[in-house]
């Protein structure tokens, strides 16, 4: 297996060439900046020119004496101040403008990342910077074992047979999996003729009772004394928002010590991409078809996360695999928590063939739909409350995120103006609920032995304040 390094991303959409970036640099290096922000083609349109940290640099290449070479560990191309010879050949190497003379020294100077902590990217103000450490996972987890079987059964590009390799290479062997009803048992991961296609111990429940099947088979491993397993679900949104809702709602209220991972690609995708709840108003399925008398899904998701946040779970998060790094803590925050109370994370997952995306263009559609807050990441604990996990300022508008879905194609004017202000009422809501989240007052603690409540109360006043000011 090769090597992956951690890298700073540059969003051009969200740049307004306010150039903090540079000050920052320049203050942190205490010379010139390593990078710059020059106009791009088009009136109020930025470009970054910065050290790329090439897998194969050109300026290493061409540098006659050495001093630059590629640290094998870090990714980072070093320069060595010692060795260089001031011949300047590195700046025409570059193709990216990323090495430049510092004129207060006169010699070159470079991005060196800052040792994994960029000044630049702190000082963004529109998130247009970031720092990317999905490098750093892969290092971590790609040796690990795949706990599904290669050459299982989902569509072209799944994006929820990422979802799983990823969820369970992360939680490991010490788990016992529930998979009811949808794509990820229909792609074969409960096995067929005789053979299963999951490594770790896997049950097919119904629609209906997966969350209590999964609360019985945690007890049983409490009663054995075997209270390290993690006990887990990964099902659709079909089993989770609509058939399965009252178990996984029992469970929650129980503060059962389980893990419920819902996989949200909008639909029972399975059995010919009929509507679910949390369909998206707008949306074509096959039982909300677009034609002279229907327009796609007249009603708004059902928003499962929130709902889940309200039973005051141990644990509750949004995510999604356009942003891996933030996916892969979740799921350690997540685990942690489903030893003690019910656990529950929602990871969006686009279907190339259900909503008639290019399977190339998923994890992309997975981003845009984060950048327009079509899809916000939070999480939430009963004693801190709703946390952004990445800021929904500066967002995109919702139009540039739906014009690459193919089953919003249809979409008139009327219906856009709809999907947009449910988006920023949405985020409204949550900015509200983010800055209005007091620890909770002590609660009773129940007996030994009983379940434990996920518990606790915040205030209200200042939520119906905010809400009736806007």
């Amino acid at each position: 297996m090769g090597a992956a390094f951690d890298t700073i991303a540059f969003k051009g959409s969200l740049c307004d060439g306010c150039g903090d970036c540079m000050t920052a640099c320049s203050s942190a290096k205490k010379g010139a900046s390593r990078l710059s922000i020059v106009p791009g083609a088009s009136e109020k349109v930025f470009e970054l020119a910065i050290c790329r940290q090439c897998g194969d640099p050109k300026c290493a290449m061409v540098c006659p004496s050495g001093a630059l070479a590629k640290d094998g560990g870090s990714g980072v191309i070093g320069w060595d101040a010692d060795k260089c010879i001031d011949c300047l050949l590195c700046t025409a190497g570059c193709a990216y403008g990323g090495i430049a003379v510092d004129p207060g020294i006169s010699r070159v100077a470079k991005c060196d990342m800052c040792d994994g902590d960029p000044a630049c990217v702190k000082s963004c103000p529109t998130g247009a910077l970031e720092y990317r450490k999905a490098g750093s996972i892969y290092n971590e987890y790609g040796g690990k074992e795949d706990l599904f079987v290669p050459g299982l059964s989902g569509c072209l590009g799944c994006n929820s047979e990422l979802i799983m390799r990823h969820t369970m290479r992360k939680i490991g062997r010490n788990s016992v999996l529930a998979t009811p009803p949808g794509c990820i048992p229909g792609m074969g991961s409960v096995g067929y003729n005789g053979k299963t296609g999951t490594k770790v111990p896997v049950f097919h429940p119904l629609l209906t009772n997966t969350a209590s099947m999964l609360a019985g088979i945690r007890r049983h491993y409490d009663r054995i004394g075997r209270k390290d397993i993690v006990v887990m679900a990964l099902a659709g949104d079909g089993g989770t928002a609509d058939c399965g809702f009252h178990a996984v709602s029992g469970a929650a209220e129980r503060g059962d010590k389980i893990l419920y991972i819902c996989v949200d690609n909008e639909g029972y995708m399975n059995t010919g991409m009929q509507r679910s709840g949390t369909t998206p108003y707008g949306s074509w399925t096959s039982t909300t078809p677009v034609g002279e008398h229907m327009k796609g899904k007249t009603q708004d998701a059902k928003n499962l996360p929130m709902i889940m946040a309200a039973h005051k779970c141990r644990y509750v998060a949004t995510a999604s695999t356009g942003y891996m790094e933030d996916l892969y803590e979740k799921l350690d925050r997540a685990v942690e928590a489903s030893f003690e109370g019910f656990a529950y994370l929602h990871i969006y997952s686009p279907c190339p063939t259900g909503w008639r995306v290019p399977s190339s263009k998923v994890i992309e559609a997975c981003r845009m739909s984060v950048e327009s807050n079509f899809v916000t990441l939070w999480e939430y604990t009963p004693k801190t409350g709703i946390r952004f996990t990445r800021s929904p300022d500066n967002a995109l508008p919702v139009s540039a995120y739906v014009k690459m879905i193919g089953k919003y194609r249809h979409l008139s004017q009327d219906q856009l103006d709809h999907i947009q202000a449910k988006v920023d009422e949405q985020v409204a809501l949550l900015k509200v609920m983010a800055a209005d989240s007091p620890p909770p007052p002590a609660a009773h603690r129940p007996p030994a032995g009983s379940s434990t409540p996920a518990g606790g109360e915040t205030s209200q006043t200042s939520l119906r304040r905010e809400i009736s000011r806007n």
